[in-house]
C-alpha cells in the first residue's frame, strides 16, 4: 500500500467516530463517511504501520444495510452519515461501537459491569433545537448559498432547504433568510473580507418559542460582486459611514419584517438578533449584538422545571432526547438518602453549563455545586434555579480545574458532562481525590470518556453500569452515561473497625510493599483494599508515605 494509490475494497466495519475499516487486496484502510457493507473507491493519504488511511472517491455499491434516504440532500451534506440506515440499525450499530470502546477499557477491573444497550431517541426526524448554518457559495463564484458544508470540503456550502432533522420552521427561516441576502457578499476565510457569515436559529420544541440572529462582519456591504473586485470604484464604500449604516439598518429591517411575516405550524418568533462577529475563526461569537425584534432569549420546559436559553446559551440540541438523558442520570445516582441517620448529600455538577442536571439533582440533595466556565451560561444557570424555586444550587464561573480548590464542602457524588475532549488530566486527579461516593460521567464523544476512565480504574473506581443515549439520530454522535462507584460492596457500605495495638506487627518492622499489606488484608479479612486506601490509613498512623502513591504505575 502506498501514498496516492486509488484501492477498491469493502468497508467490514465502522469503528466511533465515524472511521471505516475497508478490506482492501493491499490491506486495511481507514475511510471516513462510509457504512459498512458498502463496496467503494478509495484514494491512499497515509500508511502508518502496515495500515492505510485513505480518502473516499466513490461508492461503488451500496451496503445491503441501506434504504432510500429520506433527505435529498444526502451524499452532498457533510451533516448526516448514517441517514441511508433504518433507525434500528442505526441504533445497532452506535451501541455496538460503544460497547467496543468501553470493553476494551472495563476488562481490566475484576468486578462485573453491566451494558445496558442503547436508548432511542423519542423523535428522529425534526429533532434539532439549534441550527448554525453557513453562508458561502456551493462552487466558486456560485450563487449564494446557506445551510452547511459539503462533505469534505472546508469552504463549500449546500443550501439545506430540506433538512430533515429540523422542522418546517428552520427550514422557512433559512429559504426566506437565503433569498432575501441574494447578491449579498459573504465572509471569504482565506481573505477575510465579506459581510454575511451565519444564520443562527434556536427553537424550544415545548414552547415553540423562536430565536433568530443573523451574524455579519462590521462592514456592510450588499453588492458581492464590488466586494470581490475592491478596486472596482462602483463598489459600496465600505467605512463606517452615516449612509454605510444607515443602508444597514434598512436591509436588517427590511428582513425582520420579512420574518415576521411567516406562518409556522408549531412556533412563535420571539426574537430577531443582529450579531457581529469579525474574528478571523469560522466560529459563531459575538463582538456585539443588537435586538431587532422581541427579546434575546426564550423559554424551555424540561422535566416539569423551565430553563431561560439564550442565543449562546448551552442546552442539549434534543430537547426530547435530553429528557431521556437526564431521567437516566437521575436514575442511576439514585436515592441520595442512604440511610435513616444520614443526611441528604452534597452533589457537584461539573461543566454544568446553564444548571440543567444540578436543578433536576436540587429536590433530592442537601447542596448543589455547579462549575461552569461560560460566565454566561452560569448567570443563566443561577435565574433558572430562581425561576424553579430551588435555593439549594449554587453555581460558580470559572475553569473546573481552578475553583475546585476554592470551593469548602466535599461531594458525596459528582456528576461530570464535560466538553467533547473530556476532562482535563490536572482536573481529573482532583475529582478523583474526593473519594466521591458515586460518580456519573456523562460524554457526548466515547473516545474521550475511555480515556479518562482508565485513570478512574486505576485510583480504585469501578464502573457499575453504563447506558448508550441516542441525542443525535442520523449522526455518528451519540451520549454515553456510565456509573463509577468507589468502596461500595453490593451497593452498601461496609464499616470494619480495629486496633493497631491488637495486630502482630513484627513481620512489618522493616516496613512493607503495598502488595504484602494488600495480601495480608486480604488474607486476614478477605478485603481487597486500594493504594489510595492503604496511603490514607498510613497518613491516620502517622506511618510515611511516598510521594507518588497514589500516580499510575508508569
Amino acid at each position: 500500500m502506498k501514498k496516492g494509490q486509488v484501492l477498491k475494497g469493502i468497508v467490514e466495519k465502522v469503528d466511533f467516530p465515524n472511521k471505516g475499516v475497508v478490506l482492501t487486496e493491499e490491506g486495511k484502510c481507514i475511510v471516513k463517511s462510509v457504512l459498512p457493507g458498502q463496496k467503494i473507491s478509495l484514494a491512499v493519504q497515509k500508511v502508518r504501520n502496515g495500515r492505510g488511511e485513505g480518502r473516499l472517491l466513490n461508492i461503488d455499491e451500496k451496503s445491503p444495510l441501506e434504504i432510500e434516504s429520506p433527505c435529498p440532500h444526502f451524499g452532498t451534506c457533510g451533516g448526516c452519515t448514517y441517514i441511508s440506515l433504518t433507525y434500528e440499525e442505526q441504533l445497532r450499530l452506535k451501541e455496538a461501537q460503544v460497547y467496543q470502546l468501553l470493553n476494551n477499557v472495563l476488562t481490566k477491573q475484576e468486578k462485573e459491569w453491566k451494558f445496558e444497550g442503547i436508548k432511542g431517541s423519542p423523535v428522529q426526524m425534526g429533532y434539532r433545537n439549534k441550527m448554525e448554518f453557513s453562508f458561502g457559495d456551493e462552487f466558486k463564484d456560485g450563487p449564494l448559498a446557506l445551510g452547511m458544508h459539503k462533505r469534505g470540503s472546508f469552504y463549500d456550502i449546500v443550501t439545506v432547504k430540506d433538512c430533515q432533522i429540523v422542522d418546517e420552521a428552520y427550514r422557512k427561516i433559512l429559504t426566506l433568510t437565503r433569498a432575501f441576502f441574494d447578491g449579498c457578499s459573504f465572509y471569504h476565510k482565506l481573505r477575510h473580507t465579506g459581510y454575511l457569515r451565519h444564520l443562527l436559529v434556536r427553537k424550544a420544541a415545548k414552547t415553540g418559542e423562536i430565536l433568530v440572529a443573523l451574524v455579519t462582519t462590521s462592514q456592510p456591504d450588499f453588492d458581492r460582486k464590488a466586494m470581490e473586485n475592491p478596486d472596482d470604484s462602483s463598489g459600496l464604500d465600505l467605512s463606517l459611514d452615516g449612509e454605510a449604516k444607515r443602508e444597514e439598518s434598512e436591509k436588517l429591517n427590511a428582513w425582520k419584517d420579512e420574518l415576521l411575516k411567516l406562518k409556522f405550524e408549531h412556533g412563535k418568533i420571539a426574537g430577531i438578533l443582529h450579531i457581529v462577529n469579525d474574528s478571523l475563526a469560522d466560529v459563531v461569537q459575538s463582538d456585539g449584538m443588537a435586538i431587532l425584534y422581541g427579546q434575546d432569549f426564550f423559554y424551555e420546559e424540561l422535566l416539569g422545571l423551565k430553563f431561560k436559553i439564550s442565543v449562546f446559551s448551552f442546552f442539549q440540541t434534543n430537547s426530547l432526547g435530553a429528557e431521556v438523558l437526564y431521567e437516566t442520570v437521575r436514575e442511576y445516582i439514585g436515592d441520595l438518602n442512604i440511610g435513616e441517620d444520614e443526611p441528604q448529600k452534597t452533589v457537584y455538577d461539573l461543566y454544568s453549563g446553564t444548571g440543567t442536571i444540578a436543578q433536576l439533582m436540587a429536590p433530592v440533595a442537601k447542596k448543589v455545586i455547579g462549575v461552569e466556565i461560560v460566565e454566561e451560561a452560569v448567570e443563566a444557570a443561577r435565574k433558572n434555579a430562581e425561576m424553579n424555586g430551588l435555593h439549594n444550587c449554587v453555581f460558580i464561573a470559572g475553569d473546573v480545574l481552578k475553583v475546585l480548590d476554592e470551593i469548602e464542602e466535599k461531594p458525596d457524588v459528582i456528576i461530570l458532562d464535560p466538553p467533547r475532549d473530556g476532562v482535563h488530566p490536572k482536573a481529573l486527579k482532583k475529582i478523583i481525590g474526593y473519594e466521591a461516593r458515586k460518580v456519573v460521567y456523562i460524554s457526548c464523544k466515547p473516545t474521550s470518556l475511555v480515556r479518562d476512565l482508565e485513570m478512574f480504574l486505576e485510583n480504585g473506581y469501578e464502573v457499575e453500569k453504563a447506558v448508550t443515549v441516542d441525542q443525535f439520530p442520523w449522526t455518528a454522535n451519540v451520549e454515553t452515561i456510565v456509573l463509577l462507584s468507589k468502596g461500595e460492596v453490593d451497593s452498601k457500605k461496609i464499616r470494619v473497625e480495629f486496633s493497631l495495638e491488637d495486630m502482630d506487627m513484627s513481620e512489618f518492622q522493616d516496613g512493607a510493599t503495598y502488595p504484602q499489606i494488600k495480601e495480608y488484608v486480604l488474607e486476614h479479612t478477605g478485603l481487597k483494599v486500594s493504594n489510595l486506601y492503604i496511603s490514607q490509613i498510613k497518613r491516620k498512623c502517622g506511618i510515611e508515605v511516598g510521594k507518588n502513591y497514589n500516580l499510575p504505575k508508569a
